[in-house]
């Protein structure tokens, strides 16, 4: 899209000023890295495999343990010519451009499982345009993350795009992206945090976030209902949402297949407050920045809690003695792990280690949680 749309309130998170940086780079370049940004990494492969660059995309070194077979295979079927240069369905990647097709009347069908990382699915779909007949995905099995692969839909069609979700069928027609302007709604993944202060401080504590959508496409918005049960109650206003504690619920189960970014948060609160939980759709958390389910059972033992694995994919917090007395959190280059377990000095002193890890999705976290009253020291 060449002038004439802008964008507001971009986040100033590492991956979206990556992005920026990564597309703003000269056709003549060789190597790209999405460092360890998924996101990046996903959505620039397809993006390179559909215009044909050629160039060796990398990342870090979790990064290049991070599956991506799946994206790779469904894109040499529209013709990319992808190459793995280290291990087989890995990064790094090495596009050598893409076979020309020929015109078509009718959308190219590919056949892709519904359980995998849905970034995979909305790569896929943004590129369905640029594609002489389209795209059709037939999503097999249990679909993961859908709310995700909405908004992938609902913004392309604010940007002029032909798409319908189906279902089981994600259709795609060939039809140029328009500029428009668009103004993004404020973050409900960086939100659950605060929600997870709010259930952990002093009996009848609140707060206000400004910039929170009641009708958003963002899977995370789950956190209100989540969060209803461990003890905050949510009111919507025209700025924003207002948050207020409430007595919690005896005992929680939350199948996180459609929000699987809350699951950390969930659990550190629900181990704290006593509040026994069940935890499914979990599956995608141990190819995520980190094994998470490994990094939440190894954090969560230093204060007495657990996250137990019953089998069939059923995991539980149970209800159990919880200090917070001076511990230090490691945090795995993983920034979810640091914010969802920060929320715990309001029950005591304690360390996190490697802090400047939040770059990737919230920078500002650290500066935010003091001008709200806490006492963030850095340490050297």
């Amino acid at each position: 899209m060449a002038g004439g749309g802008q964008l507001h309130n971009l986040s100033d998170a590492n991956d979206t000023e990556l992005m920026q940086r990564l597309l703003a780079e000269p056709a003549t370049a060789d190597t790209l890295n999405a460092e360890d940004a998924g996101t990046v990494m996903r959505f620039l492969t397809a993006y390179l495999a559909i215009t044909g660059r050629q160039v060796l995309l990398t990342g870090t070194a979790r990064m290049r343990q991070r599956p991506i077979g799946v994206l790779v295979d469904a894109l040499r079927q529209l013709g990319a010519r992808i190459d793995y240069t280290e291990q087989a369905g890995f990064p790094p990647l090495q596009l050598q451009g893409r076979t020309p097709q020929p015109p078509a009347e009718e959308p190219v069908e590919l056949r892709v499982r519904g359980d995998i990382s849905s970034q995979y699915i909305s790569a896929l779909m943004m590129i369905g345009p640029q594609l002489p007949g389209g795209l059709r995905l037939r999503l097999l099995g249990k679909v993961g993350s859908r709310p995700y692969i909405r908004m992938t839909q609902s913004l392309m069609q604010h940007f002029g795009a032909q798409c319908r979700d189906l279902g089981e069928v994600v259709e795609v027609r060939p039809h140029a992206y328009q500029p428009a302007d668009y103004t993004i709604e404020g973050d409900w993944s960086a939100a659950s945090y605060w929600y997870a202060m709010v259930a952990l401080a002093p009996a009848g504590s609140s707060i206000v976030l400004p910039g929170l959508r009641q009708y958003s496409w963002q899977g995370d918005q789950a956190i209100v209902g989540i969060m209803a049960q461990l003890g905050v109650v949510t009111e919507f206003g025209a700025e924003g949402v207002t948050l207020t504690q409430q007595a919690p619920a005896l005992a929680v189960e939350q199948d996180f297949t459609h929000c699987p970014d809350l699951a950390q948060t969930v659990a550190v609160v629900a181990a704290a407050t006593g509040v026994p939980l069940v935890l499914t759709g979990l599956e995608s958390l141990r190819i995520k920045e980190t094994d998470r389910i490994a990094a939440l059972q190894i954090e969560l033992a230093k204060f007495g809690g657990a996250l137990l694995d019953e089998g069939d994919g059923r995991f539980r917090v149970p209800s159990a003695a919880f200090q917070v007395s001076g511990q230090s959190i490691d945090t795995y280059h993983d920034h979810r792990m640091a914010m969802a377990f920060a929320p715990l000095a309001l029950r005591g002193p304690l360390t996190i280690l490697a802090p400047a890890v939040v770059r990737k999705s919230y920078p500002q976290f650290w500066r935010e949680l003091g001008t709200a009253g806490f006492t963030v020291t850095e340490q050297t």
